[in-house]
């Protein structure tokens, strides 16, 4: 299935600004591309080329405005919100969508993110909406909620010690198949953010990957337990880039670090 056919109407774009930036012109592309439905973005059609040079009619950018010293406001205020909310429902100029990029969309104040659920909610079939932000963790859960969270990356970085300290007690309880401890473990660990439990699974798989060349000892698992777990953690990633909660993913992990292949 091609990337064009799994799009969500709403996204949140977590991570660094230039990573999130790059991912949300390319999801903009991917809306608005006239080429193959398999090849978008097509990079060549007329839409695309309207993008990129950043003067495409239905793709409207949303950011923080400037005081009258030409910088920047702490926050995206509500009646910015208002505005977008009024034209979301005017019909697309050129093609058959509109797409709406939110930039900054954690300096958004409450009255601004409670003024955009409803459109979240039931947009017209013909919007789209990416929203940018540091974290996630910025935005009301009520808007969270109603959107797919992707976690952009931006260059690789070497995890925290604290992220590698808590994937290496993972990786030991799971050797030991202590269940229990396993279980207090990730209990305790209920106040991560989904970024911070992003940054525990990407760490583990670095220490499995490490494992599995020899660079590590491998805690007496077999090569497919080793396996097992690295795929474990691509599960885990995955489900909190589509925005389930970390509470639910430390569920999954107590239980199915244990299965075997």
């Amino acid at each position: 299935m091609s990337e064009t056919q799994r799009l969500s109407h709403a996204y949140i774009l977590a991570g660094p600004e230039e990573a999130r930036r790059q991912r949300s012109l390319t999801l903009a592309k991917t809306m608005l591309c006239e080429g193959p439905a398999d090849r978008r973005p097509c990079g060549l059609c007329r839409s695309c080329r309207k993008c990129a040079r950043g003067v495409h009619p239905d793709l409207q950018l949303v950011t923080r405005r400037t005081d009258e010293k030409g910088k920047l406001k702490r926050e995206i205020y509500v009646d910015q919100i208002r505005e977008l909310v009024s034209s979301a429902w005017i019909l697309p100029n050129d093609g058959e969508r509109k797409v709406y990029i939110v930039a900054d969309a954690g300096t958004m104040n409450p009255a601004a993110q409670n003024a955009f659920l409803k459109l979240l909610e039931e947009p017209p079939a013909f919007v789209s909406l990416l929203l940018e932000c540091d974290s996630a963790d910025q935005l009301l859960e009520t808007v969270r909620s109603r959107c797919v969270l992707e976690h952009v990356r931006g260059e690789e970085t070497e995890p925290s010690a604290e992220a590698r300290e808590r994937a290496e007690r993972f990786l030991d309880l799971a050797a030991a198949e202590a269940r229990v401890s396993m279980l207090s473990f990730t209990n305790g660990l209920g106040d991560l953010s989904g970024q911070e439990l992003t940054e525990l699974a990407q760490a583990a798989r670095g220490l499995l990957a490490d494992m599995l060349c020899g660079r590590l000892p491998d805690r007496k698992m077999p090569r497919t337990r080793l396996m097992a777990l690295s795929r474990l953690m691509d599960k885990t990633e995955e489900y909190l880039r589509f925005n389930v909660s970390p509470k639910h993913v430390l569920g999954m992990l107590s239980v199915e670090a244990f299965e075997k292949e």
